[in-house]
């Protein structure tokens, strides 16, 4: 009898932390501590704990990467049917806008150095892999400042 594997998933959540939900012209991405220097740029955001519910998790998150607490705006809608992007093959996360109501990000756990992106900086920054295709959804939702 031939046994069949179950392929699970990771599910990751993340925010696209911007300045404002409306109409955002920047937004804040996190360079993790374990990747060579200069490259590892992510948005912030984890994996999920058993029971939490995915919007539990990043406000989980970003409370222990950031010490801050957000405004959930929009699901960044992804290419997989549920809404989501993949990552990787075991990998899949949820994006959402999400805006700074108490608390000023800093790099507290997972990342050394935080940096806020207008539209025209989002390449200036190695990301991880599997962030490309949400940061070029990204690049066209920011707005020019004035």
């Amino acid at each position: 009898m031939e046994q069949t594997r179950r392929r699970h998933h990771v599910d990751v959540v993340a925010a696209a932390l911007v300045d404002d939900l409306s109409q955002p012209t920047r937004i804040l991405a996190g360079r993790r501590r374990d990747r060579p220097p200069g490259q590892g740029w992510e948005l912030p955001g984890g994996k999920l704990e058993p029971g939490e519910t995915m919007h539990g998790a990043l406000h989980r998150e970003l409370a222990e990467e950031l010490g801050v607490t957000v405004a959930l705006g929009a699901q960044l809608a992804g290419p997989l049917p549920d809404g989501r992007w993949r990552l990787s093959r075991r990998h899949v996360m949820g994006v959402w806008f999400a805006r700074v109501t108490s608390g000023e990000p800093a790099a507290l756990e997972a990342h050394d150095e935080l940096r806020w992106l207008r539209r025209h900086e989002l390449r200036d920054v190695v990301w991880l892999p599997g962030d490309y295709p949400i940061v070029d959804a990204l690049s066209a939702v920011l707005r020019d400042a004035p």
